[in-house]
């Protein structure tokens, strides 16, 4: 009974409680209503006039985030700045990094950014000093003194002097060395008055010898216990070389199923903090060189690489890839089609002077896709000697069938020209490469409307060059190194087309007695007014003679995954001349507030 009473209690107090709560919400909506809705049309008379302010409120707003982005701008710009790691990609097999051996891209491309050499290449072509400070020849034009810059030191902290360099340079002249080097320094004195002199005494006088002082100097105290005759084989050479170049070799990773033709080198080397340029700005600096070209261009189009040299054409997959630079270097050199004089039709001086006047070279240019400098003499334009004057004779095809037909040669029924029953036909050599097909077609075409039946022949690289070492061809396309220095000999004397010449590079196995008494002249005298008439009668024999058609300077395709700082485009002696300034390269952009 007590129980149910206290139940009824219970709900009388619930529903109390709830009237009073639903009275006190009615009374706050009766307040609302009153206070607030009812005065917001209070409000009407000022909308626009808070509208306004609103509105001017956010325009000042924009205006600041505007402002504040263009100073931004302004005040900051992408930069490059150092740090990163650049891995630049090489075509062929690493060997061996000592400049004594280096010879292949892959070598020279690590030896010399390993190793540094008495003097180097600026960005003009000439001669400036790397390990040498300075360096002066006496009167007699013969004697050659190089000083070394003060507190040099090997990559591994040990100091770098004169006796270092005494000992390359003995090494090179040791034929047990078997160093490539050996045929350039024979007779040549090599002394180290101090340990920051070294003197070189010539037999006789060499205009080009400084040319001579660019090669990679190695460490005695490394290597003064090797014999010579195992130099070559050191492991000093592929495993852990010390140089004095910018950057210090770090490891060398070979990857590759055991088939050398699928393998890949890997060769990393860090910056030298103690390089007489500089500390390079890079982190780090990898070579990779891959066996074939596709490799290299895969792993270039899936940006693996920063960069990749040794290509002949940038590949079609990557022509119209904004992110992919094409880097156009020209090299000091010569294109051209080499006549070979000793046998054949093209020992008649006539046929090859038409060969001259039916070649429509700026023709051939246009087609080149990159800009380039004909070269119409042995010599390049704006050289040392150059003589316009003397340039090859220009595209004339009159004139070119009226020589012909004045030395006794008539055109015959299918097309070619014939004397004595011999038609005008002769093969073309040339390396199997797109920019070759081009130049041999484009020459085939224009030689054909002569009247002359040309055979072209595109070989390997192996292939070719042998048919080069063993001069098998009638003629043959290919390029010459010339350099900034104007001595020609090892290509026009007839010496140079001896087999028992060291490098047979006489490829057009041109006899002159005047031509060669001018070369030998000419490269004797340091005086360079006197060198230029020494070169003349040379030239004037060249030109008369036409041992070759000069066609264009070649350049050195270097293709980059974005923009690289401080690389520099301007004329190269070697291709490893790209990296005249390599420790001034960077690759990393970031913004930079302007000072």
């Amino acid at each position: 009974m007590q129980l149910r009473r206290f139940k009824l209690r219970m709900r009388r107090n619930f529903r109390a409680s709830r009237r009073q709560v639903e009275d006190l919400g009615g009374q706050v909506e009766q307040q609302i209503d009153q206070n607030l809705l009812r005065r917001f049309n209070h409000l009407a008379p000022v909308r626009r006039f808070i509208i306004g302010w609103l509105g001017l409120l956010v325009i000042l707003i924009i205006g600041l985030i505007i402002q504040n982005l263009n100073l931004s701008s302004y005040f900051q710009n992408l930069r490059a700045v150092p740090g990163g790691i650049y891995t630049e990609g090489v075509k062929g097999r690493f060997t061996n990094a000592n400049p004594l051996y280096a010879v292949s891209d892959a070598d020279t491309t690590v030896s010399h950014l390993v190793f540094s050499g008495l003097l180097t290449y600026d960005n003009q072509g000439k001669l400036t000093g790397d390990l040498a400070s300075d360096y002066q020849t006496d009167d007699t034009g013969r004697t050659y003194t190089v000083h070394l810059r003060p507190n040099l030191t090997w990559q591994d902290g040990q100091p770098l002097t004169s006796d270092d360099v005494l000992f390359t340079y003995q090494m090179i002249q040791n034929p047990d060395a078997q160093s490539p080097l050996y045929g350039g320094w024979q007779g040549i004195n090599i002394s180290a008055p101090d340990k920051r002199t070294i003197i070189f005494r010539l037999p006789g006088e060499l205009a080009a010898f400084p040319q001579s002082l660019t090669n990679g100097i190695v460490p005695k105290h490394l290597l003064g216990k090797t014999a010579p005759s195992d130099l070559r084989s050191s492991d000093f050479n592929t495993v852990h070389p010390v140089g004095a170049g910018p950057f210090a070799w770090q490891a060398i990773q070979v990857t590759g199923d055991g088939d050398p033709t699928n393998s890949q080198e890997q060769i990393g080397m860090t910056p030298f903090a103690h390089y007489q340029g500089g500390k390079p700005k890079l982190q780090k600096f990898i070579v990779k060189v891959f066996a074939s070209e596709k490799q290299l261009t895969d792993a270039f189009a899936g940006k693996q690489l920063t960069a990749v040299e040794g290509l002949d054409e940038v590949p079609k997959n990557l022509q119209h890839q904004k992110s992919v630079i094409q880097h156009n270097l020209p090299l000091r050199a010569a294109t051209m089609v080499f006549f070979k004089t000793s046998t054949g039709v093209l020992s008649d001086g006539s046929v090859r002077q038409a060969l001259v006047q039916a070649a429509n070279v700026p023709e051939i240019i246009k087609q080149l896709g990159y800009p380039t400098r004909q070269v119409n003499e042995p010599l390049l334009t704006g050289q040392l000697g150059y003589d316009r004057s003397l340039a090859q004779a220009g595209f004339d095809l009159n004139a070119a069938k009226a020589a012909l037909t004045a030395d006794g040669w008539t055109i015959g029924q299918n097309g070619v020209m014939t004397k004595n029953n011999q038609p005008l036909s002769f093969s073309l050599t040339a390396a199997d490469t797109p920019e070759f097909h081009m130049v041999a077609g484009k020459l085939q075409e224009q030689w054909k409307s002569l009247g002359v039946k040309i055979d072209v022949q595109y070989l390997q690289p192996s292939d070719f060059q042998n048919a080069l070492n063993n001069h098998e061809y009638d003629a043959v396309l290919d390029s010459i190194a010339i350099g900034a220095d104007p001595d020609v000999f090892v290509y026009w004397d007839s010496s140079q087309a001896d087999i028992r010449s060291a490098n047979r590079l006489n490829l057009s196995e041109y006899k002159n007695p005047t031509a060669d008494a001018a070369l030998e002249s000419g490269r004797t005298r340091v005086d360079p007014s006197l060198r230029v008439i020494k070169y003349k009668p040379f030239l004037e024999a060249w030109q008369k003679d036409n041992p070759a058609l000069g066609l264009y300077q070649p350049r050195l395709l270097y293709l980059s995954n974005g923009p690289v700082g401080g690389l520099e485009i301007h004329p190269l002696n070697t291709p490893t001349d790209r990296f005249a300034n390599v420790q001034n390269w960077q690759i990393r952009q970031a913004k930079v507030t302007n000072q």
